[in-house]
């Protein structure tokens, strides 16, 4: 079978006009939580797109941490390469794709960064190893060898210990959106998209899209 002939027919659900909330956050906590009542696998793990000033994307995929009606959060070094190209760029694109669900999210808008009490608070919720790791990384930045990154690591833990402070370089961004797509597989082909705009007034446009 060449690549080509690769294909599924999606037909688990549909998605209408009437299926989805007026505002799109409310419609994405709907769906978020009905990924993670499916148990998709990595339910949070989603493709942020930047767009560094020679106009060439980036894609990879980060872990969503936090949403509300303020935005869509997550954390990363600051001076990694998607930190590099927010600073030169600050709109952006992330992407959820649960395939058991047969459902994508695209959401696109602004991003900025958190506030540091915010960062800070997350920060020291996570585990120590990834703690002294985000002290310990050059996101981005070649090195010689496994030996040697592990020699860092093994430096900030000496340096730091069991109680590390937030680096500088590392922190949470939100995404603010002005743009947000809800796509359900269909037969044929034909599938649903209902599409969110937000207006000058900061109310939300909804529209269906051809597939």
């Amino acid at each position: 079978m060449s690549i080509a002939d690769l294909r599924n027919e999606y037909s688990r659900e549909s998605l209408t006009e009437s299926d989805v909330q007026a505002n799109p956050i409310e419609q994405f906590a709907k769906w978020f939580h009905e990924a993670v009542t499916a148990e998709v696998p990595e339910v949070n793990a989603m493709s942020l797109s930047t767009v560094a000033t020679n106009g060439r994307p980036s894609s990879r995929i980060v872990l969503i941490k936090d949403f509300d009606q303020r935005g869509f959060t997550w954390f990363t070094n600051y001076d990694s390469r998607k930190g590099q190209e927010l600073g030169e760029n600050q709109y952006a694109a992330l992407l959820f794709f649960w395939i058991e669900l047969e459902r994508q999210v695209r959401i696109e808008g602004r991003v900025e960064r958190i506030a540091s009490e915010e960062s800070d608070l997350y920060f020291q919720s996570r585990p120590l190893g990834s703690r002294i790791g985000a002290i310990a990384s050059e996101q981005s930045r070649p090195i010689a060898n496994r030996a040697e990154l592990e020699a860092q690591y093994t430096q900030a833990e000496r340096q730091h210990g069991g109680h590390p402070s937030r680096p500088a370089h590392w922190g949470g961004y939100r995404l603010v959106p002005d743009y947000v797509e809800f796509w359900q597989g269909r037969p044929s082909r034909l599938h649903d998209r209902i599409a969110y705009r937000v207006q000058a007034d900061g109310n939300w446009q909804r529209q269906r899209l051809q597939p």
